[in-house]
């Protein structure tokens, strides 16, 4: 079907909703996008857009703004915590030259996806606390905290971990707490820092960092097992204290970076099931979610915001060439058995970093080894993730 002058509400002004507000107002929707906020902003650090959401930001006329934002990535390397030794190196600009994996201040994507959006005609209403997405009548009902109600052809969910569209299509689900905390921060970047991945890898702890801004800050986020539960929130302050505590086994280059943190923010790790419900569609609407609405995932393959927009491209791709139903039903049957196998990378590679004892020995052995032996096979074990281009279909 055309959405060509459709009226399409989407929540949140996230990195996905944002996203899909644009794609959906270039195929001529009308689009408005619901932010609680009283200014489009983000609170978060660093992020890593690799080349299968760059693509989706080319596509959407946004590849310029994305490479003045950001550093192209020139490499991974995987570190013994302890001492900082290098355990494997990830050659991207030698194995990948083709490709754009990019570092960038997530307060940078926030930007240059809230003026894409305007850019498109998307009409932005912030202080919008979406408290009710009710789906029970001809068409979806939002009711705001304030009181407000609208009533849009289609609501569109990109409202987070605690998304209300999410409940309104699936019920209310307990996150399960993986016994992991995470620490974010950044500090001034030394002078020449290259921009290289670091994750230095620890029994029970890992951190990674990389440098933002033109080299001059450091991201740093740095994991711990624990068993004590820590509320699930992108805002809690926390001790710099604690985190630097937590790694005092580390070695001194991670020391260093610690001693800089004056401002640190902590969140609870919770695993969300992937929903089972994506979409609903009623006698004059329908409902839909993306991104973490639809599949959070924990930090650890670095996917959040590229998976947020694949989704964003797709869902305005279907709607404009389908007939709702169909187009809402061909949207998961594509987006859920790829982001359940990210879902299950990203947790795969949490149990790698926090090995200890012989296992770990043995793992950091077998990844110098390969790394010596076939440099570019652990890239490649990744092909299918950063190889696939959703823009093409």
């Amino acid at each position: 079907m055309s959405i060509a002058g459709k009226k399409i509400t989407v929540l949140g002004a996230g990195v996905a909703g944002l996203a899909v507000a644009r794609a959906l107002a270039l195929k001529g929707a009308l689009v408005t996008v619901l932010e609680q906020a009283d200014a489009i902003r983000e609170v978060g650090a660093g992020l890593q857009i690799s080349p299968n959401g760059a693509k989706v930001l080319e596509a959407l006329g946004l590849g310029e703004a994305l490479k003045a934002a950001s550093a192209r990535a020139e490499a991974v390397e995987l570190r013994d915590g302890r001492d900082g030794d290098l355990v494997l190196r990830l050659d991207l600009a030698l194995l990948r030259p083709d490709q754009g994996y990019h570092f960038l201040h997530r307060a940078d994507l926030i930007d240059l996806l809230a003026q894409g959006a305007r850019d498109a005609g998307v009409q932005m209403r912030l202080l919008q606390k979406v408290e009710t997405v009710d789906l029970t009548g001809a068409r979806p009902r939002i009711v705001t905290a304030m009181g407000d109600e609208t009533r849009p052809e289609i609501v569109v969910g990109a409202d987070g971990l605690h998304s209300p569209t999410r409940k309104a299509l699936n019920g209310t689900t307990a996150p399960f707490f993986t016994r992991q905390v995470a620490w974010r921060a950044t500090i001034p970047a030394e002078a020449g820092a290259a921009a290289v991945a670091e994750v230095h890898m620890g029994a029970g702890r890992h951190l990674v960092s990389y440098p933002l801004r033109g080299g001059s800050l450091r991201n740093i986020v740095a994991v711990e097992e624990r068993n004590a539960w820590v509320e699930e929130s992108w805002s809690l302050r926390d001790d710099a204290m604690e985190m630097r505590l937590a790694f005092e086994s580390f070695g001194p280059r991670v020391q260093g970076w610690l001693e800089q943190v004056e401002d640190v923010y902590l969140w609870g790790l919770f695993r969300h099931p992937v929903a089972p419900v994506w979409a609903r569609t009623l006698p004059e609407g329908a409902a839909v979610i993306l991104g973490d609405a639809a599949h959070p995932t924990l930090p650890f393959l670095a996917q959040g915001a590229s998976m947020g927009l694949e989704d964003a491209w797709l869902l305005a791709d279907l709607l404009s060439r389908k007939a709702l139903p169909e187009a809402l039903a061909a949207y998961k049957a594509a987006r859920a058995p790829r982001c359940n196998r990210i879902v299950e990378a990203a947790n795969g590679n949490a149990r790698a970093y926090h090995l200890s004892g012989l296992s770990r020995s043995l793992a950091h052995s077998a990844l110098r080894l390969g790394g010596w032996l076939a440099p570019g096979l652990a890239v490649k074990r990744f092909d299918w993730l950063y190889d696939f281009d959703v823009t093409k279909g």
